[in-house]
């Protein structure tokens, strides 16, 4: 079969085109840089010169397929400028959703996430939760933004969407991966007590697929193999590495006033903070996912979570990124 999909060269969207081409479907993926394009090319798909930005290089992409899995996006805290966020994760959705719709292709997978769940704190969280009305985050407005455009003006065209938690594996070592990178380091210095759910790198492939597949038009599935403690996390690293993982835990209203100073110093020098307080906002709200609906419905079976930072830990050593100037 003849598949399309966009973001190929990313964390998730490498996981998804290498399953794609191992399972013997013809892929072929939109490229924005000339490294994506030899990434693409190394992963055995197509490349196609293009921005999700721009209808007919998309329209390029998926014309004669029959499935395309829409995985750009970007995923940003602290940043100065969101509207380079909005554009890509709304409007970029929105051509994607039209091209596909003028291709007649049969069916479109998009990537969204959780945070369009929009959960109240605490609350266990299933693809039926009720929005709590407010957003933690720019991200997680465009995002949910990105999703409700899709299901609302979709029209003729056949969606699914799939809503991952925080992904982690081999391969990820910006975002939050970059916290497990810093904390197996032993550079992080300070941690807020949280929830944390995640779902591992090839699990989530393997659920973009299954959507596919199986999916049912006009519905999402939550992909989500674990929920733990900060504390939990820490300690589960600490057993992987066979080293003492031990940040500090300091009270969300200290890290609060961190942040407001971080961010302030680095918005005089116009860079990006490492910390701010959208950032905090969203680690101490917490978050607990049941990713069990894509078990009962599509099949998915999740990796332990010992594996899942096993193999990330591996990775990271293989890359020579535990050396303190990895």
């Amino acid at each position: 079969m003849r598949v399309a999909v966009t973001g190929g060269s990313g964390v998730v969207g490498t996981a998804v085109t290498n399953l794609l081409v191992e399972s013997g479907h013809e892929v072929q993926a939109l490229a924005h840089s000339t490294g994506s394009e030899a990434k693409l090319v190394s992963l055995g798909a197509t490349p196609v010169a293009g921005d999700v930005l721009d209808y007919d290089s998309v329209r390029s992409l998926v014309d004669g397929c029959e499935w395309v899995f829409h995985i750009a996006g970007v995923n940003q805290v602290c940043t100065r400028d969101s509207n380079h966020m909005w554009q890509v994760n709304v409007e970029g959705t929105r051509i994607v959703m039209n091209a596909s719709r003028d291709a007649r292709v049969s069916r479109m997978i998009h990537t969204s996430s959780v945070v369009t769940l929009g959960e109240q704190k605490g609350e266990v969280a299933t693809e039926s939760v009720s929005h709590r009305g407010f957003y933690l985050s720019e991200y997680e407005r465009a995002k949910t933004e990105a999703e409700r455009l899709l299901f609302r003006e979709a029209g003729s065209l056949d969606v699914v969407a799939v809503n991952p938690s925080s992904v982690q594996g081999p391969g990820r070592a910006t975002g939050t991966g970059r916290i497990v990178l810093n904390a197996a380091r032993g550079k992080l210095p300070f941690l807020i007590d949280t929830t944390i759910s995640l779902v591992d790198v090839d699990d989530c492939a393997r659920g973009h697929v299954l959507a596919a597949e199986r999916g049912t038009a006009g519905e999402r599935y939550l992909l989500s193999g674990a929920t733990l403690t900060m504390r939990e996390a820490v300690a589960l690293l600490s057993e992987v590495t066979d080293h003492d993982v031990s940040p500090r835990f300091l009270p969300t209203g200290i890290i609060y006033a961190i942040s407001v100073v971080v961010e302030t110093v680095f918005r005089v020098i116009r860079r990006q903070p490492p910390i701010c307080r959208e950032a905090v906002r969203v680690l101490d709200h917490g978050h607990h996912y049941d990713g069990s609906r894509a078990t009962r419905e599509l099949g998915l079976h999740y990796t332990p979570v010992e594996d899942t930072i096993r193999r990330t830990v591996e990775w990271f050593a293989a890359e020579g990124l535990l050396h303190p100037d990895g």
